[in-house]
């Protein structure tokens, strides 16, 4: 089997996967995105260098007690507070390029901030005013997809000036502008057809926060893959690479998104 078809294939098994749990139920999206936390922390421990056989226990225990924590809104602001936090060092790492290393310490807590929390609080994201709702959390995988597409395409069109060499030589400001624009129409789109929302400046505003964190979600990625000296963190989607290569952008989406939804609680 070919490369490309193998790409395909494996890409395509993914997408259904991922679109048929998240329509199914609530359950389905936790079953889900526990078992990728798994192998998330897994691929996590061996770029990091983590203990292994304490840090999967850790991260079960926690998606367990956890993930159907919507509700409760001070456990949701501690989780979506720390993971932000954690989100902001990262950005601080990917700018400063003279560090490459983190102490024990902190690889644990980005253990817990940029790999734990994000993939539990993904399942807060689909639940709206009346419950649980999978267009919400789609129709954001959505706006990630079209941010990435056409940022590809702008940029290998029009690209000229480079947006961060030093990690991903291919990426441009311009395919970076480009994709915020297909992204921010592709919202409006969204919002009026599919999720049939009202407050449209909300589904515009969750635009621009996936373009910004899902491009410096996949550039973070890209500087941890750099440092540790390997392709791709995993093996486990043939021609795509590992979880984390494929969710990299998601999970440094998801604690803005979330930090937004508190802002727009707490002001209502």
């Amino acid at each position: 089997m070919n490369e490309t078809l193998k790409r395909a294939i494996s890409g395509a098994v993914y997408i259904a996967l991922l679109l048929g749990c998240i329509s199914y139920s609530k359950e389905s999206l936790a079953i889900l995105f526990g078992v990728f936390l798994l192998i998330g922390v897994y691929e996590f421990c061996k770029i990091a260098a983590l203990n292994l056989y304490f840090s999967i226990p850790i991260a079960a225990l926690s998606y367990f007690f956890l993930w159907d924590k919507n509700q409760d809104i001070i456990s949701k602001t501690i989780l979506v507070s720390l993971s932000t936090i954690i989100s902001i060092k990262l950005l601080l790492y990917l700018f400063n390029s003279q560090k490459t290393n983190f102490t024990i310490a902190t690889r644990y807590l980005l253990l817990i901030g940029y790999i734990i929390i994000p993939f539990i609080i993904t399942n807060y994201v689909a639940v709206g005013k009346n419950g649980y709702n999978p267009k919400i959390l789609i129709s954001i995988l959505i706006l990630i997809w079209a941010n990435d597409t056409f940022a590809y395409l702008v940029g290998k069109n029009f690209g000229k000036n480079k947006l961060f060499p030093s990690v991903s030589p291919k990426k441009t400001i311009e395919g970076f502008i480009g994709g915020m624009l297909f992204t921010i129409i592709s919202s409006v789109l969204l919002s009026k057809f599919y999720i049939e929302s009202k407050i449209l400046y909300i589904w515009i505003v969750i635009a621009i926060i996936v373009s910004i964190f899902s491009t410096l979600g996949d550039l973070i990625q890209s500087k941890f893959k750099r440092v540790a000296g390997v392709k791709d963190s995993g093996k486990i989607m043939p021609g795509h690479g590992g979880i984390l290569d494929r969710l990299d952008s998601i999970i440094f989406v998801i604690p803005f998104i979330n930090l937004f939804y508190l802002i727009l609680y707490y002001v209502s």
